[in-house]
């Protein structure tokens, strides 16, 4: 069989807010050698201990509009009132080396990538039940209880487009959710590639 450079996935992981995926996301990317942080462009304000080109881009409505009408983004939403984007140039560049591409983006972003990107992993993070999200959500003291609200509404409409995943995590330990994204993340470097000449 040819030795040749696999292409990287694209994996995504979409929850609704307080389900743990950025925790996740973070603890994989430690893990995974050949896993790369998309970092997505967002027009939301920094929170208290976020940095550009860290967590986020961040930037204007105005310049995000310009991006949106460049092309320059393989997926963008409007999410809580704010815009954010993932970087295509990004995502081809670390595709074509090899690597994994993690994508921490919400559930309307989820399925612009899979429209453009149909192999990409597709994972779903849930806590147990709704009753767990938002005690998460009013523990983690970030957001008022008018937002809190709005997020818990919008988990319910999420977990509606929970066919178009391939996987669901139900983050009831974080340790364990952990595993399981890496171990799911594992499995793909056997999957086989439509557009690659084995032998």
């Amino acid at each position: 069989m040819k030795n040749t450079q696999n292409k990287g996935n694209i994996i995504v992981v979409s929850a609704p807010s307080g389900a743990g995926k950025t925790s996740i996301c973070d603890a994989t990317v430690k893990k995974c050698a050949n896993a790369v942080y998309s970092i997505s462009y967002t027009t939301r304000k920094p929170r208290i201990g976020e940095t550009d080109g860290n967590e986020y881009f961040f930037t204007d409505d105005v310049s995000f509009k310009k991006m949106v009408k460049a092309g320059k983004f393989a997926e963008w939403a409007k999410v809580h009132g704010h815009y954010y984007g993932t970087p295509k140039s990004f995502l081809e560049k670390t595709l074509n080396a090899g690597k994994n591409v993690i994508l921490d983006i919400d559930v309307q972003g989820g399925l612009k990538i899979k429209k453009h990107y149909p192999q990409a992993c597709m994972i779903f993070v849930m806590t147990p039940d709704l009753k767990t999200l938002e005690k998460r959500l009013t523990g983690r003291n970030k957001d008022s209880k008018e937002t809190i609200a709005i997020r818990m509404q919008n988990a319910k409409k999420e977990l509606k487009y929970l066919s178009k995943y391939n996987y669901l995590v139900i983050n009831d330990n974080l340790q364990d959710a952990i595993f399981s994204v890496n171990v799911i993340i594992e499995s793909l470097k056997y999957k086989i590639q439509k557009d690659k000449k084995y032998f």
